[in-house]
């Protein structure tokens, strides 16, 4: 099982409060959703409003993605929450 995210897309979801971006195990895509809680823990100085949420994520791909590579498993789950 190897995934990969080469799409750099990710969005505010205000109803789940959250950012979600896609990771890919070859043709599956997979979704992660990161609380906005953790984006809060991983930046003190994040307001809550979208484009603070968006930018502390940005500055922290790198280690949401590894905390998403750690948290996938394979088999048909689509979708993980990482908070």
């Amino acid at each position: 099982m190897v995934l990969n995210f080469p799409n750099p897309s990710r969005i505010y979801d205000a109803s789940r409060r959250c950012v979600c971006f896609w990771g890919y195990d070859n043709a599956r895509e997979i979704a992660f959703l990161v609380d906005d809680t953790l984006l809060t823990k991983l930046n003190p100085d994040t307001h809550s409003d979208e484009s603070s949420l968006l930018a502390t994520f940005d500055r922290h791909r790198d280690r949401i993605v590894g905390l998403a590579r750690i948290a996938y498993k394979g088999g048909p789950q689509n979708r993980y929450t990482i908070s």
